[in-house]
């Protein structure tokens, strides 16, 4: 089962729920059809990731930016209704249409031989704006210590580059 959104009206990555305890979703659609996934936070910096190298070895647009609708929310259109959780994600560049394609994989059991898939195909622009929003999003969540690189929760941190020694780094 393949799903094809080709080409986008819609496609954006979006958080539902309070700093460490948020749940990451993939929402594209055309026209009236919306499939919305649940992605990792992972999955969202590793896109961001796997489009910059993408853009960098593309050749410069042949098509203008208006050849395809794009409507570019950065919130996710409700209901939120996940068709599935994502396993794996790829990228891939079809030449012919310029086109950029995110191929998104439900988390099956090893054993699985047909795994659901969907295919977003969205112009530069649109993967451009993605990769901002998928950005934005991981950004978003709970601050992370500059000494250790752990996660500072509501109510502190114990820092182990600070011996213990309060739960706030001060810098001077």
């Amino acid at each position: 089962m393949i799903f094809d959104l080709k080409p986008l009206s819609h496609i954006t990555i979006d958080t539902i729920g309070p700093p460490g305890k948020r749940v990451f979703y993939l929402q594209g659609g055309r026209g009236t059809q919306v499939v919305t996934l649940v992605i990792e936070k992972e999955h969202a910096l590793a896109l961001v990731s796997g489009l910059d190298d993408l853009f960098a070895e593309l050749p410069a647009s042949r098509l203008s930016g208006g050849d395809h609708l794009s409507s570019l929310e950065a919130s996710l259109q409700q209901p939120v209704e996940p068709l599935f959780r994502v396993g794996q994600m790829g990228l891939a560049y079809d030449e012919s249409s310029d086109m950029v394609v995110l191929v998104a994989y439900q988390l099956v059991a090893e054993d699985q031989e047909d795994v659901p898939a969907v295919r977003f195909w969205g112009t530069r622009e649109q993967m451009r704006t993605l990769r901002d929003q998928a950005l934005s999003a991981v950004e978003g969540g709970r601050p992370v210590c500059s000494l250790c690189g752990e996660v500072i929760g509501p109510g502190g941190h114990l820092c182990p580059r600070r011996n213990g020694h309060g739960n706030h780094p001060r810098f001077s």
